[in-house]
């Protein structure tokens, strides 16, 4: 059976452009073909059940050519496989979208299009420039600054001059010189207010303010490098003004998230709504114990306990789907009360239609084992890690009472991108990593050896701070166990350096 291509723009790179339509197709593919321009956190949202296929181009050189591309959609199709072509901005804004699309059509292969959010608009917005305003401009004009090889681009600078709006070229940053040349030489004024924004919707977005006259000159200066916007118009002198992604706290920070993959999004998008540069590193993944024979048969009589105990979201998860597996249900825990040590783990018991009695004040395991202790009335089922704290269970032995620790999942330490890991840290290009558990600072220490202790650590809590100082991690606590707390944390730092 012949698949199918769907032809996606993925915007200019902040994952939160990505439309709604795009990322569901992303979710249900079975290969990926992937261009350059494609953020990395947006490249992250592919599934790692799917076959990605990375056919990067730059612009002095082509990695895979066009017509190879065009090849692989076809072969990709022809095996039956759900294609996602993924491409940044928008596919049919001099993305050659049209003509991936005439080779699918000539090979009878049927697609889809979703189109994207163009660098063209978002990376001008994201610069404080508007590319219309009712006292500036009344239109803008879209102009590609690159051509076929060997070939100049085929621009009518007059009737560009002449039309009055705001201009924007897109590939410009070698054909800039050119641009500039060719819009004076078309009688535009060298004091006409002109901007580039290289790396647009990025945390690392520059915006480089001038003229046309003097745009090549500071450009230069600030080593502009592609992918970036030439813009030219009346607008451009709003960008200092309006330029609200600049001021955004944690604009320019790069941060480590050490947090497993399925457990990142939360905190990787929060930081990255303040303008953070995110890393995300799994150091550790969560592997559920199957079977877990123990939790079988603790469930089976679970109404022998007066407590059943989470510590973490991925606890909770385990645990209901055994639960269901075993034909059981909500009205299985009739009489059980239930302990969350923080709020993520309440709410993940929420979404199984549970509420929990008991949230200690301070979100650890000390804490939810003292209050346990102090109002257990009977024997305590505890659902946890292998490898979970010793404190939760010394604070009923402390009290003398019964309970059954069982270990439902582990946690992998290390990262596939290690040696990458190392030399940034080699290089201080990170400026913090984030700690929500004493296992992620093991997993980020296996895998960044001893250059682990020249960055400074966020930690969740007091004892993952612990584990932190063990390995001469220089840490900040947050003010509370929470994920809220933890980014006001990196904001309140970034603002202390300013």
């Amino acid at each position: 059976m012949t698949g199918k291509v769907t032809l996606v723009g993925a915007g200019p790179g902040d994952p939160g452009l990505l439309t709604v339509k795009g990322r569901r197709a992303l979710e249900q593919a079975d290969v990926v073909v992937y261009d350059r321009l494609v953020g990395p956190a947006v490249r992250a949202l592919i599934p790692d059940s799917a076959k990605a296929i990375d056919v990067g181009k730059e612009a002095s050189r082509h990695l895979i050519p066009q017509d190879q591309i065009n090849e692989i959609l076809l072969r990709e199709a022809r095996e039956g496989h759900n294609v996602v072509r993924l491409k940044g901005g928008d596919p049919f804004v001099f993305g050659r979208g049209g003509e991936e699309l005439e080779a699918l059509a000539r090979g009878g292969i049927a697609f889809e299009v979703v189109p994207g959010v163009t660098s063209a608009i978002a990376a001008a917005a994201y610069g404080g420039i508007p590319v219309t305003h009712r006292e500036h401009s009344s239109s803008f004009h879209i102009i590609t600054g690159r051509a076929r090889r060997g070939m100049d681009p085929n621009i009518n600078y007059k009737a560009l001059v002449e039309g009055g709006g705001t201009l924007v070229f897109l590939m410009s940053v070698s054909a800039a010189p050119k641009i500039v040349q060719g819009l004076s030489d078309a009688g535009m004024p060298f004091d006409t207010p002109a901007a580039m924004v290289e790396n647009g919707t990025l945390p690392t977005q520059r915006r480089c303010d001038a003229s046309l006259g003097t745009l090549l000159e500071k450009a230069g200066e600030m080593a502009i490098r592609s992918p970036a916007l030439l813009i030219v118009g009346e607008v451009c002198a709003l960008g200092p003004l309006l330029c609200w992604f600049d001021r955004l706290p944690l604009h320019g920070k790069r941060i480590l998230v050490t947090r497993p993959k399925n457990r990142a999004g939360t905190l990787s998008d929060r930081l990255r709504d303040l303008g953070a540069d995110v890393w995300e590193f799994p150091c550790i993944e969560t592997v559920p114990i199957e079977p877990c024979l123990p939790m079988e048969a603790a469930l089976r009589d679970v109404g022998r306990y007066a407590w059943l105990a989470f510590t973490s979201p991925t606890g909770v998860e385990i645990f209901w789907k055994c639960l269901r597996g075993m034909g059981k249900d909500a009205r299985a825990l009739n009489g059980v009360r239930l302990a969350a040590i923080g709020s993520a783990t309440a709410k993940a018991l929420e979404h199984c239609g549970l509420s929990a009695d008991l949230v200690p004040e301070i979100y650890d395991a000390a804490h939810l084992g003292a209050a346990l202790a102090e109002r257990s009335d009977g024997k305590v089922l505890l659902l946890r890690a292998e490898e979970g704290s010793a404190a939760l269970t010394e604070q009923l032995e402390r009290k003398k009472i019964a309970f059954d620790d069982i270990h439902i999942y582990r946690t992998r330490c290390g990262g596939p991108q290690a040696d990458e890991l190392k030399n940034a840290l080699a290089e201080r290009r990170l400026d913090y990593v984030t700690f929500t558990s004493a296992s992620t600072v093991k997993g980020f220490i296996a895998a960044a050896g001893p250059g682990a202790s020249g960055i400074t650590g966020l930690c969740i809590g007091e004892q993952t701070a612990a584990e932190a100082k063990k390995h001469q991690i220089p840490v900040k606590i947050a003010k509370h166990a929470t994920i809220d707390a933890l980014v006001e944390l990196a904001a309140e730092l970034s603002r202390q350096e300013e």
